[in-house]
């Protein structure tokens, strides 16, 4: 039973510790939420394939506890807004899609199933997911959720339009059997029990079903027709115009959503269960207290609540959401309805008595087994009698016994050593990792985040009745163009250290240095770094003395590093201290939209001694969806200037050996369109302009080359794709390295994606890809003369190879922007 309580706790209450200041149609919504008892899962694969408007309509209109659970944490998406991809890209699309949840009303969830990029096919999504272990997450969630409705975003066929998307489809029917089976993944019974939803839905559309609104009017037991563009008058909003909200938080995708208005319908075409009536997914599901034993009782006094309550004397209710606090608290253990309606109702009690209640320390982090000052602030700002009688910090527990005066603010500080069990690094991150994350703990799976490193427990007594509050430490700053900033409080390593690259390639014997940042999160740190390297490879010196005297106190340690003779692949590891074990670097993702992110990945970069030759020094760099192709092409030892749409129009062009478009420069940049003569000019007078891959939605490839091209959305998935030399005896698979069959092998994700499917007689195919039981696309590399020089379209995918360190596609990537020369 204590399993099943803790699991329960985890699942329900991870994103409901921070205070949420609630207005007052705020409360009177979450009022109304109190009494209902229905619930429903929404499931599809990756961040942003969530119906918002479906959702923001199940949580805000059908007031049903409503989430999402997301196969994958977006890892293998592309990243409009910066250049983290794989891990650091699913950490950051995590909080997008926790943000969307705050707007929409939704809880987010997750599978172990790794994003590995676009798939064609749900046979090769199982392959590399493993399908069995995917299947239990589903299963999982659906035990601990317990929906009593599924609804999917895809078809279980190729109409899904990605194996991904196919695939959760799939495991959706499967597990919706699979839940209430107890001889299905028995060893989850020790946390949670069996469960059997009511029905499952496809959330089907008009996008692949031009007859669908016909097919719902002829066949009303069978398809739900959902009026999602209905207004809220509580929220002054309709659920378009939030569900518009909540999907521009997957900014890195690009998906800013312009508000939609009036009326929106979406469609439910049953699957599984029993055919409802009345056009309700709902139907014949007691959504009401009457589902609980003893519960009319609690849905009484909750009606009472919602009737009487007054906008702007909230409080006044409080002494009756203590009584069904205390009825629902008297539940037995094992009914999940009591830890989330006890959860919801102690924010909703908060806000009525006008509690504050906030902890935060004195920095956003401290190194293990340090001590960090915290700053308590509380303020009751209501007429209520509320006594604090004490504080629980982590395991050290304090007596108060204070009276909290109408609005004045009691403040207080205190101390608190962090020991190692306080984790920093994403839970799912931990272990290495290739098709399905390792996650320790059967309770954390699915979980969407770390919790907090410390958190608090206040015990207060109001109006003569003893009431629980929970607070994550938090850090807060004042920032003087933003205000007021929250990050999340992390527990660090005493001295991290990050090397300058992810890649180091060394094209002949010479020595490259490596340099290491190390940066200490806690006052008087010494000792010594070293560097782990393959056999045969040598550092000089063997190692460097710091001395950090200060917090945050940075020094960078530079070593030269002598690659072996012969080419070979390997790593370097950061040690500190001569220990065994490799030191952890520091990273943090921060954008206004989401909470900054820390990582604490090892400090290690990946080894390249690669027989890679270079024509030309200099080279223009236009930035497209941030990529790290510029930092590669330094590692060749190419210099590199970006540019921009000034530098593109004023300066001399000419300077430059070749000129490169970053990925989707013409998707994001439209002053592209206004210096295309000026490009057309350089290649004309001798100039080599590499354009890397965009989308085909509107781009107009007249404005990008000499020649007609259309873009298609051609792609080739499958990374060990069998490669055609198409074209040789070309110039750009011969100089100035020899291009073989074996520089395409241990390639990463795919070969590239939105390939060319038409092209002007002036251009030259190079290679050719099929992924299984496909034709042969050949538009993955286009090379053109144009006056004196060269114009050279690729979709292949350098912005993944190059920073993965794939040396055939350094060797590549160099005939590319070396041609001509």
């Amino acid at each position: 039973m204590r399993k099943i309580i803790a699991v329960l706790l985890l699942f329900i209450s991870i994103a409901t510790f921070a205070q949420k200041q609630m207005n007052s149609s705020e409360i009177k919504l979450a009022l109304k939420k109190l009494n209902i008892l229905g619930s429903v899962l929404y499931l599809a694969a990756h961040p942003d394939d969530e119906n918002t408007r479906l959702i923001a309509y199940m949580a805000n209109e059908k007031l049903v506890r409503t989430g999402y659970l997301s196969l994958t944490r977006g890892d293998g998406g592309q990243n409009l807004i910066g250049t983290e991809k794989g891990p650091l890209m699913g950490v950051l699309r995590t909080q997008e899609l926790l943000e969307a949840r705050k707007l929409d009303g939704g809880e987010q969830f997750f599978t172990r199933a790794v994003d590995f990029g676009y798939s064609k096919t749900a046979e090769e999504t199982f392959v590399k997911w493993d399908k069995q272990k995917v299947l239990a997450d589903v299963v999982w969630a659906i035990r601990k959720f317990r929906p009593d409705v599924i609804i999917t975003r895809f078809p279980p066929t190729k109409r899904a339009g990605h194996g991904h998307h196919t695939a959760s489809a799939i495991l959706a029917a499967e597990a919706f059997d699979l839940a209430a089976d107890p001889k299905a993944f028995p060893e989850q019974l020790a946390y949670t029990s069996v469960w059997q939803p009511k029905r499952l839905y496809l959330n089907t559309s008009t996008w692949w079903d031009k007859e669908l609104p016909q097919k719902a009017k002829d066949n009303p037991a069978k398809y739900i027709t959902i009026d999602v563009g209905t207004y809220n008058t509580l929220l002054g909003k309709s659920y378009s115009e939030i569900a518009s909200e909540s999907r521009t938080m997957h900014k890195s995708q690009g998906f800013g959503s312009g508000k939609v208005r009036g009326s929106k319908l979406e469609y439910l075409e049953l699957v599984k269960g029993e055919k409802g009536e009345n056009n309700d997914i709902f139907d014949g599901v007691d959504i009401s207290w009457n589902r609980i034993k003893n519960g009319n009782e609690i849905k009484k006094i909750l009606s009472e609540t919602n009737y009487s309550y007054e906008i702007e004397h909230p409080e006044r209710i409080v002494p009756q959401l203590f009584k069904a606090y205390q009825l629902i608290d008297k539940l037995p253990d094992s009914e999940q309805w009591k830890w989330v309606k006890l959860s919801k109702l102690r924010e909703v009690i908060s806000t009525c008595a006008g509690l504050f209640v906030e902890v935060t320390a004195e920095d956003y982090s401290v190194a293990t087994g340090t001590e960090i000052k915290l700053t308590t602030r509380l303020v009751n700002r209501s007429s209520l009698k509320v006594e604090l009688l004490d504080a629980k910090y982590g395991e050290k527990d304090t007596t108060i016994n204070i009276m909290l005066a109408n609005n004045e603010t009691l403040s207080f500080e205190s101390s608190f050593t962090c020991s190692n069990n306080q984790k920093t690094n994403p839970y799912w991150l931990k272990h290495d990792f290739e098709g399905i994350y390792t996650v320790d703990s059967q309770s954390l799976i699915g979980v969407p985040q770390n919790r907090s490193s410390i958190s608090v427990l206040f015990t207060f007594k109001i109006n003569d009745v003893y009431f629980p509050v929970f607070r994550n430490v938090t850090y807060k700053h004042t920032d003087r163009v933003k205000g007021e900033i929250y990050r999340p409080f992390v527990v660090l390593p005493k001295v991290t250290a990050n090397v300058s690259d992810n890649v180091f390639i060394f094209s002949n014997s010479l020595p490259k240095e490596i340099r290491v940042t190390l940066q200490a999160h806690k006052e008087n740190e010494t000792g010594n770094v070293s560097l782990s390297l393959p056999l045969g490879w040598k550092s000089e010196p063997l190692s460097i003395q710091y001395n950090l005297i200060k917090k945050n106190e940075e020094i960078i340690a530079v070593f030269n590093v002598t690659p072996s003779a012969n080419e070979s692949v390997g790593e370097v590891k950061v040690i500190l201290n001569n220990l065994e074990k490799t030191a952890k670097s520091l990273i943090a993702i921060e954008y206004d939209h989401i909470q900054t992110q820390t990582l604490l990945p090892e400090a290690k970069a990946k080894l390249v001694r690669l027989n890679v030759q270079i024509k030309g020094k200099k080279i223009g760099y236009i930035k497209g969806a941030g990529d790290e192709v510029p930092s590669a092409l330094e590692q060749l030892g190419y210099s590199i200037t970006m540019l921009d749409e000034n530098s593109l129009k004023n300066n001399d062009l000419s300077q430059y050996d070749a000129i490169v478009a970053g990925i989707r420069t013409y998707n994001t940049n439209d002053y592209m369109a206004n210096v295309y003569d000026k490009l057309m000019e350089y290649v004309k007078n001798g100039g080599n302009y590499v354009v890397q891959y965009n989308t085909n939605r509107r781009v107009d490839t007249r404005t990008m080359a000499p020649y007609p091209l259309k873009l298609s959305r051609d792609r080739v998935t499958v990374e060990e794709a069998k490669t055609t030399f198409l074209a040789p005896e070309h110039t750009i698979m011969n100089t100035p390295n020899k291009i073989l069959m074996s520089d395409f092998d241990n390639w990463v994700q795919e070969r590239g994606l939105y390939f060319p499917n038409e092209w002007d007689k002036n251009y030259t195919p190079i290679l050719g890809w099929k992924d299984p039981n496909e034709e042969m696309v050949k538009g993955s590399l286009l090379v053109a003369s144009y006056g004196k020089g060269s114009f050279i379209y690729t979709g292949i995918s350098f912005f993944r190879e190059l920073p993965a360190g794939v040396s055939g596609a350094f060797k590549l990537f160099a005939n590319i922007v070396s041609y001509g020369k």
